[in-house]
């Protein structure tokens, strides 16, 4: 048997290009690490007219990958557009391989910084390879995210308040991968956080977040009480016919109210930071 081998790119995110855009139909993308599913992820959503992915990794990737609310509701998109399919392997995955119809590609990753990838195009040899993930998959369990898909997120709150709530939700979310933000400033927390710069009522915000699969309202609750604790929100009653009054939530402290949307993460970020444990 013989099989040519060539180095396909110089890092992850043009091996991954180059790998998915000569693929005609589907690829298997195996035992990939965080930074890579992340590329994938993201490769896949801004292709035109993407290959179908499945990506069989370890189930700590998977779980990472839910863990941020950004990525995981991307990957929801792509996962119910029928692009993108994940499943937790029941083993130690050793090798990090792209599969396509034609071709093997193994991934050299030693650092995030580099990334090398070595590609076979031996039909015998790439066969057996196939076949030997085909196998794999069929008996790895799928893996829910347990994530809404960006688009119902972005549709429902653009519905159920506005396009300026939905476009500062968007400007916050995106803002806090950029920061190394505490575990509060997640994404129900920019919730709570955008909907106190709109004055939105606690009631809303939090069964909005339940029906569209976000959070339940309990953790909407017990987040709004940490913040209130620290400092970033305060609410007042507002009276309604029958029952309890409801709370409107606001923004706590004059910091977060004379900052930019695209600044509201960070500043929220020192102002947990700061908070006494």
């Amino acid at each position: 048997m013989t099989s040519t081998s060539e180095q396909v790119g110089q890092s992850i995110t043009e091996n991954l290009q180059k790998v998915l855009a000569e693929a005609d139909e589907s690829v298997i993308a195996v035992g990939l690490d965080e930074n890579s599913t992340r590329e994938l992820v993201e490769i896949v959503a801004e292709s035109e007219e993407p290959p179908n992915v499945r990506l069989l990794a370890e189930e700590s990737v998977l779980k990472w990958v839910r863990d941020d609310f950004m990525l995981a509701s991307r990957a929801a998109e792509l996962r119910e557009a029928d692009v993108l399919e994940l499943r937790a392997a029941g083993e130690r995955l050793n090798d990090t391989l792209l599969v396509t119809e034609e071709m093997v590609v193994s991934l050299l990753t030693p650092n995030s910084e580099q990334s090398a990838a070595l590609a076979t195009d031996d039909e015998e040899f790439a066969a057996a390879v196939r076949e030997r993930w085909n196998d794999l998959w069929a008996d790895s369990e799928a893996f829910d995210l347990r994530t809404p898909a960006y688009s119902r997120v972005a549709e429902t709150l653009a519905e159920e308040f506005d396009s300026a709530m939905e476009s500062d939700f968007e400007t916050v979310l995106k803002a806090v991968e950029n920061v190394d933000t505490a575990e509060e400033l997640d994404e129900v927390g920019v919730s709570l956080l955008v909907a106190a710069k709109h004055e939105e009522l606690l009631y809303d915000i939090s069964h909005w977040g339940e029906d569209v699969g976000v959070a339940s309202k309990a953790t909407f609750s017990r987040k709004k009480t940490l913040f209130e604790e620290q400092g970033l929100l305060e609410t007042e009653k507002v009276p309604i016919d029958v029952g309890r009054p409801r709370l409107r939530l606001l923004l706590a402290d004059e910091r977060l109210r004379e900052a930019d949307t695209e600044d509201l993460a960070s500043v929220a970020h020192e102002m947990l930071s700061a908070a006494p444990a």
